[in-house]
């Protein structure tokens, strides 16, 4: 009889044992899971930019908690009647250079190489930076009125068709071209495999006009801020 009674404890406490264990190595797998894929939703009210996206992390350091990383992003982006000014670097350190398009009814979407960098904490909080590096963009044609800047004799405005820029590429600050999307945020983790994030979305869309205008410029950008949210899924 203490023979059985020392092989059950022995059997439960090997059951402990192996349970804890278990649970510490999917504490650890959960906590250095550094594949996600994500789908957020970015509005200011007026303009609005789903997106879906896939990224793999490497973690640096004993703990970690510090990660850099790639993903791939699809973004699209829709609103009414917004702004473009002149694009190109050259053109916009002189204000009397920008003109504008006013597109009726902007529609672009983007599938770009993204940078991350990352920083988490209790385990469950991450922290974070993203941004667009290279990628294309495409999109119907759309009717545009093409605006002189006021600084000239006589402004008045002609109807213009243009298209999303194909080409997007990270260049820091106007000399980027095309559509490029970066994100501040913090993601909450409730287990192991699903996260929700929010944060700030700051937006590039450009179009190119079927015409070359003044200054020889066909490049038009609009830059604005957006309220992000989105749901994470940690593989």
């Amino acid at each position: 009889m203490k023979s059985k009674k020392f092989i059950l404890i022995n059997f439960y406490l090997v059951m402990f044992v192996g349970s804890v264990s278990f649970a510490q190595e999917a504490e650890k797998k959960w906590y250095q899971t550094n594949n996600m894929a994500e789908l957020s939703f970015a509005t200011n009210g007026t303009q609005f930019s789903p997106t879906l996206s896939i990224q793999h992390l490497h973690g640096i350091g004993k703990k970690q908690n510090f990660k850099i990383g790639y993903g791939l992003r699809f973004g699209s982006y829709f609103s009414g009647k917004t702004d473009y000014s002149t694009a190109p670097a050259k053109l916009t350190d002189a204000e009397a250079n920008i003109d504008t398009v006013f597109i009726s009814s902007p529609q672009v979407n983007s599938l770009n190489l993204f940078l991350v960098l990352q920083y988490t904490i209790f385990k469950k909080l991450d922290f974070g930076f993203n941004i667009d590096a290279v990628g294309f963009s495409f999109g119907g044609n759309q009717n545009g009125s093409y605006k002189l800047n006021k600084s000239q004799a006589t402004s008045p405005s002609s109807n213009q068709i243009a298209a999303p820029t194909t080409l997007n590429l990270l260049l820091t600050g106007d000399n980027d071209i095309g559509s490029l999307n970066s994100e501040f945020f913090v993601r909450y983790r409730f287990n192991s495999h699903w996260g929700i994030k929010g944060g700030f979305t700051f937006l590039f869309t450009e179009f190119t006009t079927e015409n070359k205008l003044r200054l020889d410029n066909d490049r038009f950008r609009n830059k604005t801020g957006l309220a992000m949210l989105g749901v994470t899924y940690l593989f």
